[in-house]
This record gives C-alpha cells, structure tokens and sequence, in this order.
C-alpha cells in the first residue's frame, strides 16, 4: 500500500497518466473508492492518457459502461462506473470478465462487488479534504489522499505492503 497527495485535478490526473497508468497491461482490474467529487473519475483521465486511447474520458455515471479503444495497439480502457448499480447481478449482468482479458478495466464505486472479476487488481481509494468552506471559483480544489494498495501475485511487490 502506497498513498499519494494530490492537491489539485492536475496531480489526480498526473498520478493516474505517469505513475500507476504505466504500470498497467492488458487484463488488469483497477477498483476506485472515494465520495462524490473525489477524483475517480480526473485519475482515470490520467489512466486514458497512459494507455493511450481515445477520449475524451469522461463519467459513465449514466452510460455505466463505456470502452476508451487503444490509438496504439495497447489495451483498451473499460471505464465502469457502478454508483447507479443496485446488485451484484447487475454488475455481472455487464459482462465484464468477457473483456478483462483483453483491456483495462477500471470499475468507480466497485468496492464491494468487483473484486469478484479477479483476484489480481489494484484498489485505490481517494479520501478528500472535508470541512472549510467551498470555494466555488475551484470546486475541484483540495488535497485528496490516494492510496493504492495491490492485491494478487500480478501487484506483489509493486507497492509497499501490498496484500
């Protein structure tokens, strides 16, 4: 398990494109955890923007799944977002294992339920700054703490203390 700061859209999203994005390969899962307005969605950008696909990525809150297709011959990015998901059934009704080989799926608010597509994932959770007032010029602003703990043989040693 390792915990990053990201005090602003950009580090999100500088975190997920230059220190986790390129560490993923075909076959990954990744679950993300964290309140509305966290930067779920601002660290997949970052992810998108690793792997390299085509955009723009943005919130499938209301689509629940939508595929990022590779511009290089990489993976694609299933980007899933499970907020608006009542079941685990739900969840499966989506088919996802057919695809995880093949891509990288990222699954927002799937702790939980998501787990179940593969042994091997990693779980990043991003807790943000609470309290104070809210600067509506910056909504987004505010550090986030982003842990990312690894869990499977794929992730043993990638970061400290992984399960």
């Amino acid at each position: 398990m390792t915990t990053f700061d990201a005090p602003d859209a950009a580090a999100m999203r500088s975190l997920g494109r230059d220190i986790v994005g390129p560490m993923l390969t075909a076959g990954d899962l990744v679950i993300l955890s964290g309140d509305l307005g966290a930067g779920k969605t601002t660290f997949t950008q970052g992810l998108g923007e690793a792997l390299r696909v085509r955009g723009p990525v943005a919130s499938p809150t209301f689509i629940i799944a939508r595929t990022h297709p590779s511009e290089v011959n990489g993976p694609a990015l299933v980007h899933v977002d499970a907020y608006r998901l009542s079941s685990l059934a739900e969840l499966d009704d989506l088919d996802l294992d057919a695809a995880l080989e093949d891509s990288v799926t990222v699954v927002e608010w799937g702790e939980g339920a998501a787990e179940q597509l593969s042994q091997d994932r990693l779980h990043v959770v991003i807790r943000r700054e609470r309290g104070g007032e809210l600067d509506m010029e910056a909504p987004d602003a505010g550090t986030r703490a982003v842990t990312v703990t690894g869990h499977g043989d794929r992730w043993r040693g990638a970061f400290l203390g992984d399960a």
